[in-house]
């Protein structure tokens, strides 16, 4: 059995984050479309996947799908998501881990092998902080120590919690004997940058870790679109589905106003929240778009299990607004929809150029391809 991989060449670039939601998806997408503007023999693995799909009988990463939907690797799906961990793994492995081990680790060396097959470059992709995995002995540390690659840390915010957070997170790696090539700042208010970068160079030098950037906050990649809204308040399309799946959510008006007051909110990226008997809105939407002529809002969702009389019905089906019944109220959908963790999904074609500037922009890519040099 592998203990190690077989290939030696590649050169393999860890991307671990402090925390869940701190941008480490987000950061290997930009990076490996980065890195393919360079050359375009690129990897991706995530050896150890959490969130994930059944694909042709097997056990699939959510975000090794994702890299492979936008980008086409060219790798089997199979060798970028080399391990699961469905509800049972930990007390399996833990029934016999003299035997798991030695399997696991050789599952995920032949599957890194295959991935970096013929790669000047392969994204690894870690599962939450440096900790994480380590009941099973597969933390982000200890993966990164098999596969002896170099980690970029990821954290997010301003200077104190997430230079704390990396600091932590060295320490892991570091006692693990994994070399770290720099750090990331991730989801930077954006007026704030410089006096952050500043400050967090300057603590992050003090350790001995490079700033590789700053990353600021860019409201569109948290922005859901209506099919993402619909999926999260288990909504029931009416109309519209075909033209409105992807219309970008950025507001949310709770139709608890008189349709007079509503008609200042009429515009694209709204999504009006009403139950289904306030007809004087739903009108008003329908008036709105007629007279427009275009796109006029995002959608409506409406509430309560509530629909239209059936000639109002009858109106918005000759209409191209996107229109969802929902069974919960008003306020409870709402909340849902502002509460949304908003992760990039294949279909997001609109995201991945803002997601590539976001790196190119503001990170040292030399600093990361220097860190290399001795292996050349």
């Amino acid at each position: 059995m592998l203990t190690a991989p077989r290939n030696r060449t590649t050169k393999r670039i860890f991307i671990a984050a402090t925390r869940m939601n701190d941008g480490k998806t987000t950061t290997s997408l930009a990076l490996f479309a980065a890195l393919r503007s360079i050359t375009s023999r690129v990897g991706f693995i995530k050896p150890v996947g959490q969130r994930f799909v059944e694909v042709e009988g097997h056990q699939i990463d959510e975000d090794s799908i994702l890299l492979n939907q936008i980008f086409d690797v060219q790798i089997p799906i199979r060798a970028m998501s080399p391990i699961a961990i469905h509800h049972t793994f930990t007390r399996d492995y833990l029934d016999d881990p003299e035997q798991n081990h030695p399997e696991i680790i050789d599952r995920m060396c032949r599957a890194f092998d295959r991935a970096a097959f013929d790669q000047d470059y392969i994204i690894i992709e870690g599962t939450g902080h440096a900790g994480v995995g380590s009941v099973f002995n597969l933390s982000n540390a200890d993966v990164a120590r098999h596969l002896n690659a170099k980690v970029i840390i990821v954290a997010s915010g301003g200077i104190g919690r997430p230079v704390d957070e990396i600091a932590l997170n060295k320490a892991v790696f570091e006692a693990a004997g994994v070399q770290i090539i720099g750090a990331i700042i991730n989801k930077v208010v954006p007026d704030k940058i410089d006096m952050i970068e500043k400050y967090c160079r300057i603590a992050l030098g003090r350790m001995n870790i490079p700033l590789l950037g700053c990353i600021p906050h860019e409201l569109r990649l948290t922005q859901p679109n209506l099919e993402q809204v619909v999926a999260e308040v288990r909504g029931r399309w009416l109309n519209g589905k075909e033209i409105g799946a992807n219309n970008r959510i950025d507001k949310v008006v709770i139709g608890a106003m008189a349709a007079k007051g509503l008609v200042e909110h009429l515009e694209e990226g709204v999504l009006i929240i009403a139950p289904g008997d306030r007809e004087d809105i739903i009108l008003s939407a329908i008036a709105a778009e007629s007279v427009a002529r275009e796109k006029v809002i995002a959608g409506i969702i409406l509430t309560r299990s509530i629909l239209p009389h059936p000639r109002l019905m009858e109106m918005i089906a000759k209409t191209r607004i996107p229109v969802v019944l929902c069974a919960d109220d008003s306020y409870k959908i709402a909340s849902k929809v502002n509460n949304m963790t908003v992760k990039t999904q294949p279909g997001d074609q609109d995201k991945i150029p803002i997601i590539k500037d976001l790196i190119t922009k503001n990170i040292d890519l030399k600093v990361i391809q220097n860190a290399f040099d001795s292996q050349e």
